[in-house]
């Protein structure tokens, strides 16, 4: 996938999956790009916080490939979360 210079990350996700997320993060009083830097945060400071596979964090181990969703290419090589 490329990855430009900017500061925007553009991903596709299921339609519903999209609406059900915007109404959650805004019942938590939040817009989702809040939401989405407040993950981004924690995923990193966990990961900064993990050595030789243990994690030294009191939040936990960071998320590992099978914790996060799976991804799928689609036809134009775009990456989007695997649906259930």
């Amino acid at each position: 996938m490329a990855r430009g210079k900017s500061g925007r990350i553009v991903l596709e996700i299921n339609p519903s999956q999209k609406d059900e997320l915007h109404c959650a993060v805004r019942k938590d009083g939040l817009t989702l790009k809040d939401w989405f830097l407040g993950q981004v945060t924690q995923y990193l400071r966990n990961r900064s916080h993990t050595t030789l596979g243990k994690s030294f964090s009191s939040e936990g181990p960071a998320p590992s490939s099978t914790t996060v969703a799976p991804l799928l290419k689609t036809k134009n090589n775009r990456v989007k979360a695997k649906s259930k």
